[in-house]
């Protein structure tokens, strides 16, 4: 596909998109309720003095976010009062795509929100923007947990089995869907394909808003898609596809969300940041205790938030993945989805935001070698290490560290991505 009608493409609407709404009245009795159950505060590294409403009149913040599982952060900290007892006032407004958030946050609609890791290089580097860098990141808000599903169909490429996987691709012409051209989403499915080394010449990308994939396969819109979950568990819920590889093993403990933020709001409110930081931290604790877990697949499945199955959710969740196509049920323990891990999931590395620009090159999506310098406009790594600091919450010293992605066995090395741009 060319790149210019790959980019037109991801301005299409798909089938379900939904308005953005603020989540109703309803999400409110529902944190009321489960502040009431709670006799036991959860342990979490977070020491930093609160400054609550009843001395402050509260900060208002709007955050978006998509009904995925991974907003969990922005609404445990909504739901559990970890954003009021800072002082703040935040509203968590749905969007209905990921192309309306990055237009939301550019246009300063919103302050900030739960957002692709690797949006703000994509905008940056013109592949889903103009190149705007006023899209900053202040934190990760997740690892692992997204995964890519095919149709029932192709049940023979198995979990993983990337000969397999090739020798379809090579007999059929599949659409394939993901979320946000240079989003993660995009990159792991790209990642996957090139990884499959099968000529990919009649293999069709797409961009489809994450909670309309399944409904988009029901169709035959598309024939596998890359996504957060709960979508890849409620296609194998309703016998629509199977799980045919979960990105923890793709590239284990990878950037997924991030807590994005505008330029104007991180220059304009930096307190209002570090406490909303601070109450994010907690939160990603929080959800890291894996008793926690069945309330959060609760807390976030309803309508206001999620939309899906609380079953769905929760499953993936704890880490239980039935896959469908006749597969056994695999179990991850400590690589589903992560949130926090001692502060190793949420510190902003600059070697990840380096990773998604050398793909960018190596996918086609741009023409010529990106400037690795935009990672330092990007990445907001001061502001982390202070809430950090105040949070008592150590910031990892590999920041430029090389690692290695688990698919394929390639080491990406930050000090020379020209290597894995040029990477056939």
């Amino acid at each position: 596909m060319e790149r210019r009608e790959f980019l037109v493409k991801s301005a299409t609407a798909a089938i379900g998109v939904v308005a953005a709404t603020a989540v109703p009245a309803e999400a409110k009795k529902k944190r009321k309720a489960a502040k009431k159950k709670t006799t036991k505060k959860p342990t979490t590294t977070t020491t930093a003095k609160k400054t609550t409403a009843t001395t402050v009149k509260p900060r208002k913040v709007t955050l978006g976010f998509i009904a995925l599982t991974d907003c969990a952060p922005l609404v445990i900290a909504k739901e559990l009062g970890f954003f009021e007892e800072r002082g703040l006032d935040v509203t968590l407004q749905k969007q209905a795509s990921w192309p309306a958030t990055r237009d939301n946050l550019l246009s300063n609609q919103i302050d900030g929100g739960h957002v692709l890791f690797s949006m703000p290089m994509s905008v940056a580097a013109r592949v889903g923007g103009n190149g705007q860098t006023s899209l900053k990141i202040a934190m990760v808000l997740n690892n692992n947990g997204q995964c890519i599903t095919l149709k029932s169909d192709y049940a023979k490429a198995g979990y993983a089995d990337l000969a397999a996987a090739k020798a379809i691709l090579e007999t059929k012409s599949p659409t394939l869907a993901m979320t946000f051209p240079g989003g993660t989403h995009d990159t792991w499915l790209r990642y996957w394909l090139k990884a499959t080394k099968a000529n990919l010449a009649k293999v069709d990308i797409v961009p489809f808003p994450p909670p309309t994939m399944v409904a988009n396969m029901k169709v035959g819109n598309c024939d596998g898609f890359c996504v957060g979950e709960p979508w890849n568990a409620v296609a194998v819920a309703q016998d629509i596809g199977f799980t045919h590889l979960a990105t923890q093993d793709l590239w284990t403990h990878h950037p997924e969300k991030a807590l994005v933020v505008t330029e104007k709001f991180a220059k304009e409110q930096p307190d209002v940041l570090k406490e909303l930081m601070g109450a994010t931290l907690k939160a990603c604790a929080w959800l890291d205790v894996d008793a926690n877990r069945p309330k959060a697949a609760e807390l976030i499945a309803p309508s206001g938030y999620v939309n899906a199955p609380a079953e769905d959710v929760k499953s993936r969740l704890t880490g239980h993945y039935f896959l469908g196509a006749g597969m056994p049920e695999k179990v991850f323990t400590d690589t589903n989805m992560k949130f926090h891990r001692g502060g190793l999931t949420n510190f902003p590395r600059r070697g990840h935001a380096k990773f998604f620009l050398a793909e960018f090159q190596r996918f086609g999506l741009i023409d010529s070698a990106p400037d690795y310098k935009l990672v330092d406009k990007l990445l907001l790594q001061d502001v982390y290490a202070d809430v950090a600091s105040k949070e008592g919450i150590a910031v990892p010293n590999d920041d430029l560290a090389p690692f290695t992605l688990k698919l394929d066995g390639a080491t990406f090395d930050p000090a020379n991505p020209l290597a894995e741009a040029t990477r056939k």
